[in-house]
C-alpha cells in the first residue's frame, strides 16, 4: 500500500504560483493558474492538480507556451466571442475567456466564447463553478491531444474532450456535472501507472487494437476507448460526445481538431500537420432570469435533488449520488485535513523545487 503525504492546501497553492512566476508568468496570472490547479486537488481530481505542474513547467521553460500572452477577441457579437489565446497557458486563457462569456450573459442573457490558440485548461468543472458564483448556469469544454479511438477504430483520433455544466440550487448544493468523453480520463491511467496497478478491461486497447488491462499499453501506442467502450455498451454515444466537443471547441474557433490537436507533453509526438491554432475551448453562460424566475428555478433544483436522494437504493449501495457529491465530499475533507499526494507526485514537486529554488516544504 502506497501511503500519500498530506500537504496544507495553502502551501501547495503558494508553491504552484511561485513556480509559474519563476518561468515568467505574471504574478496575478500565476495566482490564477495556481487557483485552477488547487480547485482540482481540493475536489479530489488528483490527476489535474499539482500532479500536472511539472508538465506545464516543462512546456513554459521550453518556450512551447507563451507565459505572457496578449489575449484578444478576434470576432464578436453581443452574446458571442471568438478569443485568440496567443498560445498562452490554458489555466490563464480559460478563466479570462470564461469571464467574457459570463459578462455577456449578465448583459444580454447568454454569453458564449470559443477559444483558439490555447493550451490545457485544467479541470472543466472549475469554469461552471465560477458561473455559480455569479448566479449563472455555466458550461465549459475543451478538446485535447489525441488519445481516444473512435468506435470500431484501432488508433487515436480524438482527445479526452471533457465537458462540464453546473446548475445552482437554493438550499441544496448545486448540480455540477464534469465528465470526460472516453471511458476514463488519461489521468486515471497516470495514477494506475504511479501505483503499479492493472486497469479494468474496457478502458484501453493496445497498439494493435486489442483490449488490455496494462496501463503501459496506452503509453506504448494504444488508445483509450470512448465512453461506453463498445457498441453493445453505448460506445457510439461517447464517440459522438467527443466529436461534439471537438467541433464546438476547435472547428468553431479555428483551433486544431481531432488528431491534429497539439500534445500536452514535450515527449509526445507532434501531429503530422496543423489545421488551426493550438487547441480550443468553449464556454457558455446563461442568465436564469431570461427563462424563468431565478428563485423558482432554484426551488425546483432543490426539489429535484431531494427527490433523487430518496431513490430506492440498488442492492449493496447507499443509493444514487447527485452530480458533484463526490467532489464536495472530497473538498470538505481536504479543506480540513490537507491535500494527499502520492510519493511519485511529491518527487516531481521536489525536482521542481530544486530546478527553481522555490521551497516545497515550509
Amino acid at each position: 500500500m502506497i501511503e500519500p503525504r498530506v500537504f496544507p492546501k495553502e502551501q501547495l497553492r503558494e508553491f504552484t504560483a511561485r513556480v509559474f512566476a519563476h518561468v515568467g508568468v505574471p504574478g496575478d496570472e500565476a495566482d490564477l493558474a495556481a487557483g485552477v490547479l488547487a480547485t482540482a486537488d481540493l475536489r479530489g481530481i488528483d490527476s489535474h492538480g499539482v500532479a500536472r505542474l511539472s508538465t506545464y513547467f516543462d512546456l513554459l521553460e521550453a518556450g512551447a507556451i507563451n507565459p505572457r500572452p496578449r489575449i484578444r477577441v478576434v470576432r464578436e457579437t453581443a452574446s458571442t466571442a471568438t478569443v485568440d489565446g496567443d498560445n498562452g497557458l490554458g489555466l490563464v486563457v480559460g478563466p479570462k475567456a470564461n469571464e467574457i462569456a459570463m459578462d455577456k450573459a449578465e448583459r444580454v442573457g447568454s454569453g458564449w466564447a470559443s477559444v483558439c490558440n490555447t493550451n490545457h485548461f485544467g479541470i472543466a468543472g472549475y469554469y461552471p463553478l465560477r458561473a455559480l458564483d455569479r448566479d449563472l448556469i455555466g458550461w465549459a469544454m475543451t478538446n485535447s491531444t489525441k488519445l481516444v479511438a473512435p468506435l470500431w477504430g484501432a488508433e487515436r483520433m480524438l482527445g479526452t474532450n471533457p465537458l462540464a455544466i453546473a446548475f445552482p440550487g437554493r438550499e441544496e448544493p448545486p448540480i455540477v456535472i464534469d465528465l470526460a468523453t472516453p471511458v476514463v480520463p488519461f489521468g486515471k491511467i497516470e495514477i494506475a501507472l504511479r501505483k503499479g496497478e492493472k486497469i479494468p478491461l474496457g478502458w484501453v486497447v493496445d497498439a494493435q487494437g486489442r483490449p488490455t488491462d496494462d496501463p503501459q499499453a496506452l503509453i506504448d501506442g494504444g488508445a483509450l476507448l470512448p465512453l461506453g467502450s463498445d457498441r453493445e455498451h453505448g460506445g457510439h454515444k461517447g464517440y459522438c460526445l467527443g466529436m461534439m466537443v471537438d467541433v464546438l471547441c476547435a472547428v468553431l474557433s479555428g483551433a486544431n481538431w481531432g488528431p491534429y490537436a497539439p500534445p500536452f507533453m514535450l515527449r509526445q509526438q507532434m501531429p503530422e500537420r496543423s489545421v488551426g491554432k493550438g487547441i480550443g475551448h468553449f464556454f457558455g453562460a446563461l442568465q436564469i432570469g431570461g427563462f424563468v424566475d431565478p428563485e423558482e428555478f432554484k426551488r425546483q433544483i432543490d426539489d429535484l435533488v431531494r427527490t433523487f436522494r430518496r431513490t430506492r437504493p440498488a442492492p449493496g449501495t447507499s443509493g444514487p449520488l447527485i452530480p458533484g457529491d463526490p467532489e464536495r465530499a472530497a473538498e470538505a475533507l481536504r479543506v480540513r485535513d490537507g491535500i494527499p499526494l502520492l510519493p511519485a507526485v511529491v518527487d516531481d514537486l521536489r525536482q521542481l523545487s530544486r530546478r527553481t529554488g522555490v521551497p516545497l516544504d515550509a
